[in-house]
């Protein structure tokens, strides 16, 4: 099956956040005949003062009757859609910038003079009691999601629910699940709708109140492999840092570029932290002001894919990242646009568009640093940090084009190629070149000029003295 993008919430402690692949973020509960690894995790957290929202997009690929996800939520949780175009908005907007120093090559000669279908869930008579141990707090359809919120006292309990219900739950998570139980967590239980594919997934968001902000990546264990990547988008009213996992930031000033490769050493750098740091530690890439608006505006123009013409109506943008509400007669209850506009109300709830900033991070995290949940919290530092690097170092020198004359016969390193290039002085390099050319082919076209206005001054002397 083709891989997808799933865009899942998680829930806070606030959002507790947690990612697997192929069938789940959060807890990945996969049949063991279908397996799949969580190798890279998108997210995105929103924290306000009454309500906090993470967003989670996986790649996703599989059987659709395998994917099945769990995650740990404070209390009951708001479950909405959101739209993938949410995501590449933020990261063309935050992405980091690296900018190569000046080549610094000898300038060009001035020769012109101008300078399948799921099972689902059991349906709701068939579903555990109460006094089975599990209560069913709330089920409801999302979109293309079969989504139910759990609550149980025994561990025990919510594993033979979650079996009888399709969750293949590893040995090596059990005990995960009973601590969040024994921590008083309920649960987000997520699967497709039966008869939707991979194709219609969509992001799914997921709001708790208050503004704490737990990311559980206990949970992440199952489904992931030796290590998995997570991008994490924080919008709030300054900058975050994880409060107990470590965390670094590549300064400029250890950037070199190497001309001969083309390329920074950032991504060494990144490596040697995070190696530094034991498969644990987290990147602050950047944390920069954002606007809402230009985030807003980007959604709301779609992703228009350049077949046709573009989509005339609000509401036909609107549909081509988000998918309307109905009820079970087909009746729409949201029309796409709601749902755009209610997501994006979501995306910024609380945060003034005055001090309105993002605090981007990344982290690759080695299996065995998933064993405690991360705690994201206001940085002491609140100063602003640009995505955008400008590289003063280099390793090398850039290829540069030798000149002999008006004419380039080749390129050359930096040095070499300054030593090379003449100009028609035969000054050597360093000069400003004014170039003509060999007078046995008759004069130039400069000269003849100069030459011809020569003539007509003299002519015009003549006149005056007749």
């Amino acid at each position: 099956m083709k891989a997808h993008l799933l865009a899942a919430a998680v829930a806070l402690t606030g959002v507790l956040a947690f990612e697997a692949d192929a069938q789940a973020c959060g807890g990945c509960f996969a049949p063991t005949e279908n397996p799949t690894v969580v190798n890279d995790h998108r997210m995105i957290l929103t924290i306000a003062q009454d309500q906090s929202t993470l967003y989670d997009q996986i790649r996703y690929s599989g059987s659709p009757a395998s994917f099945a996800w769990v995650l740990p939520i404070a209390g009951t949780v708001q479950v909405g859609l959101s739209a993938d175009i949410v995501f590449q908005s933020l990261d063309q907007n935050t992405q980091t910038r690296l900018i190569a120093p000046p080549q610094n090559c000898p300038p060009p000669p001035d020769c012109f003079g101008s300078g399948s279908s799921s099972g689902g869930f059991a349906s709701a008579g068939s579903a555990p009691a109460p006094d089975d141990g599990v209560d069913v707090l709330k089920r409801e359809v999302v979109g293309p999601y079969e989504t139910v919120q759990l609550k149980a006292e025994d561990p025990a309990a919510l594993n033979t629910w979650l079996t009888q219900n399709g969750f293949a739950i590893p040995p090596d998570v059990q005990p995960v699940i009973g601590a969040y139980v024994n921590e008083k967590f309920n649960f987000l239980a997520l699967k497709l709708v039966p008869g939707k594919g991979v194709q219609d997934m969509r992001p799914v968001r997921v709001t708790t109140t208050g503004a704490g902000a737990v990311l559980p990546l206990r949970m992440v264990a199952a489904g992931t492999g030796p290590t998995v990547g997570i991008s994490l988008w924080v919008l709030g009213e300054g900058r975050y840092e994880p409060q107990n996992f470590p965390s670094f930031v590549v300064d400029t000033g250890e950037l070199s570029w190497d001309w001969a490769q083309s390329k920074s050493n950032y991504t060494e750098l990144r490596a040697q932290k995070t190696a530094a740091g034991g498969g644990r530690a987290w990147e602050i890439e950047s944390s920069i002001n954002l606007y809402p608006q230009s985030i807003e505006a980007q959604v709301k123009n779609g992703t228009w894919n350049g077949q046709g013409p573009y989509p005339a109506t609000d509401e036909e943008r609107a549909a081509q990242d988000y998918i309307a509400v109905t009820d079970d007669q087909g009746t729409v209850l949201k029309t796409a646009a709601q749902v755009r506009d209610e997501d994006l109300a979501t995306l910024f709830h609380g945060i003034p568009a005055s001090t309105a900033r993002v605090t981007r991070l990344r982290a690759d995290l080695a299996h065995a640093s998933l064993d405690q949940d991360l705690a994201m919290s206001a940085s002491t530092n609140q100063a602003l940090l640009s995505n955008v690097r400008q590289i003063t170092k280099e390793t090398n020198q850039p290829q540069c084009p030798v000149y002999e004359g008006c004419e380039q016969t080749g390129t050359a390193p930096r040095d070499e190629a300054n030593a090379r290039s003449k100009d028609n002085w035969g000054s050597g390099n360093g000069g400003t070149f004014s170039c003509t050319t060999s007078q046995t082919g008759g004069l130039s076209w400069m000269t003849a000029g100069f030459g011809l206005a020569g003539l007509a001054i003299a002519r015009a002397v003549r006149r005056r003295r007749r």
